[in-house]
């Protein structure tokens, strides 16, 4: 296959997008730059450093949840995307970190996903950003008894991206320019310390309360961002009516921007969280159990439910004894993905997993 111009297609075969962002333009400038004399393994094709410069690209990728949604896929993309190009150009970081600088040029939560477990982004102090990285505080091992569940509310594309809401939010908000100097350098410390510790009543409370204060700002943007709906409102009273009711915190929300739950809570507790969801947010009629629950299922069994007959028998949580509360809201949620603090980015040995035919240069129909 011969390519005239660099080409980037999401979903495997689905949307193409242009290489002429300036996004893309910066990450690949910036790997081109530090690339090296590749030799192909396989087929003893020398590649000198030169060449790299005018090579083209056909780039390929595919994610196993929304795309512009708001669960973090621009971090996840270039970051997947700058680790790639840089295993395939044969790129040695000059210092601890330099990927991850590179990340943040194509989106600045990126530099965050290139490394696994917990990682921090540091501000850093130089004007042209070289030292603006991402620290990892602790590996994805560090804390085995943290279970994760993303409730998608929505695959819709958001009305404003993170980008420009982020910037309309810098240039209108007070609120954000308090919280940047007096709460977050604070929070970010307190958070260090309860992951350390496995702490997991500061986790949550710390985790909380920041989803809630970032989004504090983007009411205090002119014009407002709306980003949560109400299905996102009445997942934050579901944690927050469950850790009232023990009187201590059993589970944690976050929302990034859009309107989509990153939901923590302990393995103890990891199959009464599911239940909870499972209960207030049973799936539409029509979808079966295998599509509405994904990713790991060891929860799903824990909670005892193998099939829908069983979502049926769910008993109300306690908590929900006030009959003011919508007891279930059918379809509120597309979907719910279970899994745990995953590792960094890593090159897939198997060439089975490719999403690109190697012969034609084209990607594998679906």
């Amino acid at each position: 296959m011969s390519l005239f111009t660099s080409e980037v297609k999401l979903g495997g075969v689905g949307q193409e997008v242009s290489m002429e962002s300036q996004r893309y333009k910066n990450c690949l400038r910036e790997i081109r730059e530090r690339a090296n004399d590749v030799v192909d393994e396989q087929t003893g094709v020398h590649i000198k450093r030169e060449d790299w410069l005018k090579l083209k690209l056909h780039i390929v990728s595919e994610n196993n949840f929304p795309t512009a949604a708001g669960l973090a896929s621009s971090a996840a993309g270039f970051a997947c995307l700058v680790y790639t190009l840089a295993q395939l150009m044969g790129v040695n970081e000059r210092y601890q970190g330099e990927l991850s600088a590179i990340a943040r040029l194509g989106s600045g939560s990126a530099c965050r996903s290139l490394d696994g477990g917990f990682v921090k982004w540091d501000m850093g102090q130089k004007e042209d950003g070289a030292d603006s990285i991402a620290v990892q505080i602790a590996n994805e091992t560090h804390w085995k008894d943290l279970v994760i569940f993303i409730a998608v509310v929505s695959s819709r594309q958001k009305e404003v991206s993170s980008t420009s809401g982020m910037q309309e939010t810098v240039q209108t908000s007070p609120f954000l320019h308090f919280r940047a100097k007096d709460v977050v350098p604070k929070r970010i410390k307190e958070m260090e310390d309860a992951v350390a510790r496995h702490d997991f009543s500061s986790f949550a409370r710390i985790t909380c309360a920041d989803s809630n204060q970032f989004h504090a700002t983007c009411l205090d943007t002119s014009p407002p961002i709306f980003y949560l709906n109400d299905t996102s409102k009445r997942l934050i009273g579901l944690v927050e009516r469950w850790n009232t009711q023990e009187g201590s915190p059993q589970a944690a929300y976050t929302f990034d921007a859009g309107p989509n739950a990153v939901l923590f809570t302990t393995e103890s507790n990891s199959s009464l969280l599911l239940q909870r969801l499972l209960f207030q947010f049973p799936p539409a009629p029509g979808v079966v159990l295998s599509s509405y629950v994904v990713g790991d299922l060891k929860t799903l069994e824990l909670a005892g439910i193998k099939s829908l007959k069983d979502l049926a028998s769910l008993e109300p949580p306690k908590e929900l004894a006030e009959p003011k509360i919508p007891l279930r809201t059918p379809g509120e949620l597309a979907y719910i993905i279970c899994t745990r603090p995953g590792r960094g980015a890593f090159l897939l040995k198997d060439l089975g997993s490719s999403l690109i035919d190697s012969t034609s240069g084209l990607p594998f129909s679906k």
